[in-house]
């Protein structure tokens, strides 16, 4: 793929709207052009100790940050028009979905590819895993930051590029 834009979530609980940060990054012509790291206050506003553990957030850093739609309204003009890449994509999608229901917003249903998918399809049985970082890795690209949101968009948009 040579336009796109790489999206990853991170949530708060086990709800799939309780979103708490995303990572876009917007690929034109087969390059980086854009990235966006946004905080954002999830709905509902608690954090699991399970998404705690995976990511480091808590409340303490969310609850200052603007809440979706806020958020979204700023990302929107960003990737519009672009379909959107995730690494387990209905995992990504299932998040998007259910914000725009809970704030009652309009969902422009985006067209969605997932490296996940395309990881096994590529790669098969050659890597034991296709997890974020095991694939990055395959692709040449270290992800020191695992479950930041932005390090995990790009390296997602990396994969991409080289996969898709």
């Amino acid at each position: 793929m040579r336009d796109f834009a790489a999206i990853d979530f991170e949530t708060a609980n086990g709800k799939r709207s309780s979103v708490c940060s995303v990572g876009v990054v917007v690929v034109r012509d087969g390059r980086i052009v854009d990235s966006i790291y946004r905080l954002i206050r999830p709905a509902p506003n608690y954090y699991s100790p399970f998404c705690t553990d995976v990511h480091g957030m808590t409340r303490r850093d969310t609850d200052s940050a603007p809440d979706f739609p806020q958020v979204w309204r700023e990302i929107q003009p960003h990737i519009g028009g672009l379909p959107l890449v995730a690494h387990n994509s209905p995992f990504d999608e299932g998040c998007l979905r259910a914000v725009h229901e809970l704030y009652d917003m309009p969902y422009p249903h985006y067209e969605f590819y997932c490296t996940c998918h395309a990881s096994r399809r590529v790669f098969g049985r050659s890597l034991p895993n296709h997890q974020l970082h095991t694939v990055a890795q395959a692709c040449g690209y270290v992800l020191d930051h695992h479950h930041h949101a932005l390090a995990d968009a790009e390296a997602c948009a990396v994969i991409a590029m080289q996969i898709l």
